[in-house]
């Protein structure tokens, strides 16, 4: 899945369910619209673009099934099913439609997260990036292990340079310290537990620090995040 901020459409009745989905989808840094009926969502899919929407099947109006047709016909948007609704000819039958994935309500975020993921993967399969990562005023060329700020070469070990990397490569999300470990230490890594807090703090002293920025935040008790300043 692209690991950028996403453009998420929510049609969703139940106000309880959808603030919770909607929190916790913004907790993850994507914007999220909220619909609560067929007939808005239906108007709100066509008349704007977006990475992926999540669709009730039960709703007032329009129901979930004939939203689906009528997206499909019109636009390839990654389409989820939300719904309580667990008959396998129910699944067949919006899967057919067009829909992408299903998922049964109650279900947990982590699930309905990695649901997303893997819609988006298919969707949009992962092409290598040019060498070139930026995030505003800072460029990284992952080819000529150059990194620089507004055109000024910053000195960075090769750790660090893999750290910056990951960083660029998934701005405005939240990296928690194992992710960060297994992706720049290697999974087989079993060194200090503080390697993560010891190099974010090197790249805030050569970066933060030095061109009194704020780009690497602290998430307490999960990990650390590349965005601009608050």
């Amino acid at each position: 899945m692209p690991e950028t901020e996403l453009d998420i459409l929510l049609i969703e009745d139940d106000h309880a369910i959808a603030k919770v989905i909607a929190l916790e989808l913004g907790h993850q840094g994507h914007r999220v619209a909220l619909a609560a009926d067929g007939r808005t969502g239906l108007d709100l899919a066509l008349a704007q673009e977006w990475n992926v929407i999540l669709l009730d099947l039960m709703l007032p109006f329009l129901n979930g099934y004939e939203i689906c047709k009528q997206i499909r016909t019109r636009k390839d948007i990654p389409i989820l099913l939300l719904t309580a609704k667990d008959e396998v000819q129910d699944k067949v039958f919006g899967l057919d439609l067009g829909a992408d994935d299903y998922l049964t309500k109650p279900f947990a975020m982590d699930e309905l997260m990695a649901r997303i993921r893997a819609v988006l993967r298919r969707k949009n399969p992962p092409v290598k990036n040019s060498g070139h990562l930026k995030f505003r005023e800072l460029e990284l060329n992952t080819q000529a292990y150059q990194v620089y700020f507004k055109g000024e070469e910053v000195s960075l070990t090769k750790k660090e340079f893999e750290l910056l990397t990951l960083f660029l490569e998934h701005p405005n999300r939240v990296l928690s310290r194992e992710h960060i470990l297994e992706n720049v230490w290697g999974f087989d890594y079993y060194g200090e537990s503080n390697a993560v807090d010891v190099y974010v703090r090197f790249l805030r002293g050569k970066i933060d620090d030095r061109f009194q920025v704020h780009y690497f935040h602290t998430v307490r008790g999960v990990g650390y995040v590349l965005r601009a300043e608050d």
